[in-house]
């Protein structure tokens, strides 16, 4: 199980190279179901595999300009404040419950995911002349959301920032999108320091489990030019429906 379950991260980083975005939301489901992490182990696993993914992502679109680093720390700070509360908010619920809201969580991606948004619109920056102060009260409910979130069940919301970031600080969709691993990777990190003493964390697997999610997403990245990007999102997106419905399957009656 365990080679199968490193076999899988390597999906998983392919997926998330091919995507640009989403792959990451494997990562519980295959800690949990193929290499048999308790839940709370598995979401601090996974925000550390998350993490380090989204940061090399991060670090290239950084090279190519992609990231706005005042709109990142602005959103990232109130995202990170949100993902040490959701981590501490997280020891109040189940194992079962804690799952039920992933699969949900699945369900949202997967929403976003189906949604035609290849839109010609590339947002307006405005940045360079809106203030702190406006920035600060239009991302700071989004942000801490998203930290809650992420805290609570170890996604990075990608799928979230991403549109408050076009819709609210009115970047170019390319730019929201790297900027959006950045935020990732401060909340994502955020997060697992508040599950730090929670959970009992295998380094060594979960160490190789990452290093072959970053080599797959670099190896996706490169296979994305072939396939067209409408049709890996769709059939993604019907996967994440299937996983989601098989999880709330497995723990809906444990709540009930």
């Amino acid at each position: 199980m365990t080679f199968l379950g490193l076999l899988l991260a390597v999906f998983m980083g392919l997926a998330l190279g091919l995507l640009g975005g989403g792959g990451s939301i494997l990562a519980v489901p295959i800690l949990v179901y193929v290499l048999g992490f308790s839940t709370k182990e598995a979401v601090a696993a996974s925000l550390v595999i998350v993490g380090l993914t989204s940061m090399f992502g991060a670090a290239e679109h950084w090279r190519k300009g992609h990231v706005k680093l005042r709109v990142a720390l602005v959103f990232g700070s109130f995202a990170a404040a949100g993902a040490y509360l959701g981590a501490q908010l997280a020891e109040f619920l189940s194992g079962p419950v804690q799952l039920s809201l992933f699969a949900v969580v699945m369900l949202g991606a997967a929403f976003f995911m189906f949604r035609d948004n290849e839109s010609d619109e590339e947002g307006k920056d405005i940045l360079s002349h809106s203030s702190t102060g406006s920035l600060l009260l239009g991302l700071a409910a989004p942000g801490l959301g998203v930290g809650v979130l992420t805290g609570l069940v170890g996604v990075g919301g990608g799928f979230l920032i991403v549109p408050a970031l076009v819709l609210i600080a009115e970047v170019p969709m390319e730019v929201a999108v790297g900027t959006s691993l950045l935020i990732i990777a401060m909340n994502s990190f955020a997060g697992f320091a508040g599950y730090l003493g929670k959970a009992e964390i295998p380094w060594g697997l979960v160490s190789l489990f990452a290093a072959l999610a970053v080599a797959g997403s670099f190896a996706g990245a490169y296979l994305s030019r072939f396939v067209p990007e409408s049709v890996l999102k769709k059939g993604f997106a019907a996967f994440l429906v299937a996983m989601a419905l098989f999880i709330l399957y497995e723990n809906g009656g444990e709540i009930l």
